[in-house]
């Protein structure tokens, strides 16, 4: 369909076409946001409005796009005051009992002043990028041999030795996930190939994560775009209108035995094979899944001409779906908290999302070494190429931070009893408290 093509403009040999043009400024525009997922997000932005126009003069639309491109980087952030007891809750989630205050200064972050002072953790240490990557996979491989070990003793011994190795799983796939950011080497050639070869361990394919997760970051808390990458989750609006067994198949996918049981399985061991939702967009998914998982059979056929098969998936299954609930487990902490941030397209704003729609998870320091600073989720989100190791020193340097969008282990737990979101009282809310005339699994 003629709208549905990219518009091309005639010219002399070698010149851009009016797309390329206009991406190439874009990206110039983009550039003081200091964040490769912004520019991806702007540039997408313009890519999306220059396929669906048709009929416009190329110099009139490309204008028009360079003023839309600055205005996207420059829209001012929603300044929210707050008392020090709700520092990173919006106004419109507080009880309209509660009297408005005036902060004291010192309790306000500005999303984008701050994204503009984290810059300067953004680069990546060579020399400490090795270091973790070495105690992370020689621990790894040291506990799954231990595993293997343990299983001729009491395949219970085995199990329990499995729960340290499937934590150094989960470590190794933050550091996969920090090189699909581009922040973990300062190269990026090291990074894609250190995030490939991970991902034959994590059974995550590297080239296709990354593009979808991607799209998880430009539209996080994005009540109107694509979700991918994300948890499916419905407004309380949403779930109303479905009927009876719509509703059902909702609730048992929002239990936690399905979201960190048979979920996790699903996903690292069948969805990730193919790339499900990506069929026709090109040969990329198809390359990197299809690449990750020959490498997975060259690697489970050695493993398994080493140690037998039985043996083989009797270690290594018990690893890959503990470590795989974990992470899980702790992606669905990072997003579906009662105060987190989602708005409608022409409320929506990049920064203020990041930073109050993602959570900081505060767990004890043991949990947070194994899952590499992860929990700085709010940081993580504002300014994704600071490298997991450089996030304590945004924290020490930025206390307030610890304050905003805050959850404990503790805490964390009540999570889960979350599924719907409630646009009146702007946060999640469980399944019996969405609405007093909602109706029962019964109805």
């Amino acid at each position: 369909m003629d709208n549905q093509r990219e518009l091309k403009e005639p010219g002399a040999a070698g010149e851009p076409s009016v797309c390329e043009a206009a991406v190439d400024k874009t990206r110039e525009v983009a550039t003081d946001t200091g964040d490769y997922i912004t520019n991806s997000w702007i540039i997408t932005k313009v890519k999306s409005t220059l396929v669906l126009s048709s009929g416009v003069p190329a110099e009139r639309m490309l204008s028009d796009l360079l003023s839309r491109s600055k205005a996207l980087c420059q829209k001012p952030a929603r300044r929210q005051w707050v008392s020090k007891s709700e520092v990173g809750v919006p106004s419109r989630c507080r009880s309209p009992l509660m009297e408005p205050q005036a902060p004291p200064p010192e309790t306000t972050v500005d999303p984008r002043t701050l994204q503009r002072a984290l810059a300067v953790y953004r680069a990546p240490l060579l020399s400490r990028s090795v270091l973790e990557l070495a105690i992370t996979v020689i621990p790894f491989v040291l506990f799954w041999f231990l595993t293997w070990a343990s299983v001729n003793a009491g395949y219970w011994l085995g199990l329990l030795l499995a729960v340290p190795a499937a934590g150094f799983l989960v470590r190794l796939f933050m550091i996969q996930y920090d090189c699909g950011h581009g922040s973990f080497f300062p190269s990026r050639r090291a990074n894609d190939w250190v995030g490939r070869a991970l991902g034959v361990l994590t059974l995550k394919p590297y080239d296709f994560w990354r593009y979808t997760h991607a799209l998880h970051h430009a539209h996080s808390g994005n009540l109107d775009r694509s979700r991918v990458g994300s948890i499916d989750t419905l407004s309380v609006g949403e779930y109303q209108a479905l009927d009876r067994s719509q509703r059902l198949r909702y609730r048992l996918y929002r239990h936690p035995l399905v979201l960190f049981g048979l979920g996790p399985i699903y996903l690292f061991m069948l969805s990730n094979r193919v790339p499900v939702g990506f069929m026709r967009a090109g040969w990329m998914p198809w390359l990197s899944t299809m690449g990750t998982n020959a490498a997975i059979v060259l690697l489970a056929t050695a493993m398994i001409s080493l140690v037998g098969a039985g043996t083989f998936l009797m270690v290594h299954l018990p690893i890959a779906v503990l470590a795989g609930a974990i992470g899980v487990w702790l992606f669905y902490v990072h997003h579906q908290f009662e105060n987190t941030r989602w708005a409608h397209d022409e409320q929506w704003t990049f920064h203020e999302t990041a930073l109050y729609g993602s959570s900081y998870y505060d767990l004890p320091a043991p949990l947070r070494w194994l899952t590499a600073n992860i929990g700085v989720h709010h940081v993580h989100h504002l300014a994704s190429r600071i490298p997991f190791y450089r996030l304590p020193e945004v924290l020490k340097d930025h206390p307030r931070l610890r304050e905003i969008s805050r959850v404990t282990l503790r805490q964390s737990l009540r999570c889960v009893r979350l599924a719907l979101w409630d646009e009146e009282r702007q946060r999640l809310v469980p399944f019996e408290r969405a609405n007093p005339v909602m109706p029962s699994l019964s109805a």
